[in-house]
């Protein structure tokens, strides 16, 4: 026994490498700066959801405007996202990610020192402007940042953590300073993190290469109205119905611009979005995947929230503290999934995930107005957080697999725009479903349907990978030579 186990532990230490890379350290500390970066822009989208209240008393909204504090951000963050991607593979990603990052910080200063109901809105536009500027470049500089293989997939788990848990995180860092000072915090808590990434970041992150070539305009004009005008359409559907002249219109034209957009990049010879990158089945379906992951999320977000606060009666930090048991959940996933990927491989891993979802989603819908948090709410959260982090770092390897380092910052940027337009369907169609069933002054009627609606997105997230994620046999001969982590991202 004793022998057998001494011969494992050579050939284990046989097969770990001598040594660090050179620039391991600096590669490290460069990838670190980038998720920094990155928790502060995904946070941002939720950060103010507990301030909301707070922001009505004090600048004077209405019920009817205070939503475009948060919509202001997510339509300016995704309908530029695209546009983004682009400029980073052509301008240099470290240069917009600069750029981006400098626009963010700037503009969360504005928007924490705002007088009235419009200056904030423009303050939070430009900030969401300033985000699609910088977050493509995000995932791209990771790739490029990490020296090896290893530390490439760690550098996405990690990425998969931040993108998922910061909606969480936002909450509790949201709730924090509203409770303690004011809810102008949270927006000037991102001047002195976005100045310490600035100041660091070109000192420990490489450049990419400029890549030579004309701009494609009418794509990128196409591309962005096309998706502020989807963005636009689905945010407002709670308020103004599915089948309403603003939503019906806003979608025909959105989808108009979209075709528009698809036209000109088979025809352009510098496409804003390569053919190619949407050509491919796995892809496509590891993106339709991350949509309907999202869109499931968002709901719980949007309606478990207001269950803490109106009927368990938890203070915005409370709430908070509410979502910490997802939060702790992804991260701690995220620090086994690269080791997993390489033995489960990616498709297996995704359909665990959303299985687990399903089964989270239909324990909220079973909540009441007599519940705990511990007996209602904790249980699914944690489940949901596991399932999360079970899922997102296989869904960025599968949709950045095989593509090539100069279009690295447009499949970045396709990404983080499926999940923008995600969870804009996502609360779109849970918010309209849980207000059919609504009961003026009571809040619990209606979350049964909408997270029965919840369970149904994650149901058609796991079809959607069990079908359009199976390896082609073919491949296996030729692939059956490289790293598993590597067979999986192809």
């Amino acid at each position: 026994m004793s022998s057998a186990l001494s011969t494992r532990s050579n050939q284990a230490s046989r097969d770990l490498p001598a040594d660090l890379p050179a620039n391991a350290g600096r590669a490290a500390t460069g990838i670190a700066i980038v998720l920094m970066a990155q928790l502060m822009l995904v946070l941002d989208v939720a950060v103010m959801n507990v301030a909301l209240p707070r922001i009505d008393t004090d600048l004077g909204f209405g019920p009817a405007s205070l939503s475009w504090v948060l919509n202001s951000y997510t339509l300016a963050f995704g309908g530029l996202l695209l546009l983004g991607g682009r400029l980073g593979d052509v301008r240099g990603r470290l240069r917009m990610f600069e750029i981006g990052l400098s626009m963010f910080t700037v503009f969360s200063l504005l928007g924490g020192l705002a007088q009235s109901p419009s200056q904030l809105i423009i303050a939070r536009a430009l900030q969401g402007a300033g985000a699609a500027m910088a977050a493509p470049s995000v995932l791209a500089l990771l790739t490029t940042s990490a020296p090896d293989e290893a530390a490439r997939n760690r550098a996405l788990a990690l990425f998969g953590a931040v993108s998922s848990a910061g909606a969480s995180i936002g909450l509790l860092l949201g709730g924090l300073v509203t409770d303690l000072g004011s809810w102008r915090w949270t927006l000037f808590i991102n001047v002195p993190i976005g100045l310490a990434v600035l100041l660091s970041a070109r000192r420990y992150v490489t450049e990419t290469p400029r890549r030579p070539g004309r701009f494609d305009m009418v794509g990128a004009v196409s591309a962005t109205l096309g998706a502020v005008a989807i963005v636009w359409s689905l945010i407002g559907t709670p308020e103004h119905g599915w089948l309403s002249v603003r939503t019906i219109g806003g979608l025909v034209v959105g989808l108009a611009l979209l075709a528009v957009l698809a036209r000109t990049e088979v025809r352009h010879p510098h496409p804003l979005i390569q053919p190619h990158l949407v050509r491919n089945g796995r892809r496509v379906a590891a993106l339709l995947t991350m949509a309907l992951v999202i869109g499931a999320n968002l709901s719980m977000f949007f309606l478990v929230v207001q269950y803490d606060e109106l009927v368990l009666d938890l203070g915005p930090f409370a709430t908070g503290l509410a979502f910490l048991p997802f939060s702790l959940a992804v991260f701690g996933m995220s620090r086994i999934t690269p080791w997993l990927i390489g033995r489960m491989g990616a498709r297996a891993m995704i359909l665990v995930g959303t299985a687990a979802m399903v089964v989270g989603y239909l324990w909220l819908s079973q909540i009441s107005a007599t519940d705990s948090y511990f007996g209602s709410v904790f249980g699914p959260v944690l489940i949901t957080g596991l399932a999360t982090g079970f899922i997102f770092m296989p869904i960025t390897t599968t949709v950045l697999g095989g593509v090539e380092p100069e279009h690295a910052g447009s499949a970045s940027g396709l990404l983080q725009t499926t999940q923008q337009l995600g969870s804009a369907v996502g609360v779109a169609g849970i918010v309209s479903i849980y207000a059919t069933g609504a009961v003026p002054g009571q809040f619990v009627p209606g979350l049964e349907a909408a997270f029965l609606t919840s369970a149904a997105f994650s149901v058609a997230a796991f079809a959607v990978a069990a079908v359009g994620l199976r390896t082609r046999r073919t491949a296996a001969p030729a692939a059956a030579e490289l790293e598993p982590e590597l067979v999986e991202a192809a």
